[in-house]
């Protein structure tokens, strides 16, 4: 199987070489893609040094727009998969099997991690926004979603090639799994561990939510 580990970075020099390292168990360096989104620290330098592939924003972009990019680039060599993960270790990159495992067993369109076994370190505030918006996705699809806004994921690139993405936060992850789940895409779900730190969230709950129904409802209206 020919797949990548695609790794949006913003100002996360403390974490991008262990996270690296972590996936490098599993994938090869050159396999290993960095979006760095414009930070102001050493990130990018980071990430060069150990080899892997790395992609610079020249100004910050957003979350989602490094990620469409990384799909860009995955679609562009011809790889038959990509795994998103964080880049602050809020993803165990040792789970990476668990996805590898379950593709090679289901060839699911998107692997989602799945958290929702055990809540226990997850603020309360995401418990709630987290199972609100995997309530109004199963809802609106008529698939069951247990962990929307997990970004831990496997996705073909097949599927990738087949949807359009037009937002470049957050929200795009949402925008994505909406989007699979119209058009008839199959989705499988791993169970993940919950990692919280002492990272900083670049998310706004509150202009993050507003955008989320907005991407949700466009989402439904433009299948592709």
């Amino acid at each position: 199987m020919k797949i990548c580990a695609i790794i949006p970075a913003y100002n996360v020099e403390s974490t991008i070489e262990d996270v690296i390292r972590g996936v490098n168990r599993f994938l090869l360096l050159p396999d290993i893609v960095i979006i760095d989104d414009g930070s102001g620290d050493d990130t990018a330098a980071k990430a060069k040094r150990t080899g892997a592939t790395v992609l610079q924003n020249e100004q910050n972009r957003g979350k989602g727009y490094s990620l469409k990019r990384g799909f860009e680039y995955a679609i562009k060599n011809f790889y038959e998969a990509v795994i998103s993960i964080d880049a602050d270790l809020q993803h165990d990159p040792l789970e990476i099997p668990k996805f590898l495992n379950c593709y090679s067993q289901h060839k699911a369109d998107l692997i989602l991690g799945d958290r929702t076994h055990d809540l226990s370190a997850m603020p309360i505030d995401r418990q709630f926004s987290n199972k609100t918006t995997s309530l109004i996705i199963s809802l609106l699809t008529g698939q069951r979603v247990r962990d929307s806004q997990n970004g831990y994921r496997l996705m073909k690139t097949d599927a990738l090639r087949r949807i359009h993405l037009t937002s470049n936060r957050y929200e795009m992850e949402s925008e994505l799994l909406v989007k699979i789940l119209i058009n008839d895409f199959s989705i499988a779900h791993v169970p993940i561990k919950t990692i919280y730190g002492d990272q900083e969230s670049h998310i706004h709950r509150f202009v993050d939510s507003l955008r989320f129904i907005r991407i949700v409802m466009r989402s439904l209206i433009r299948k592709k």
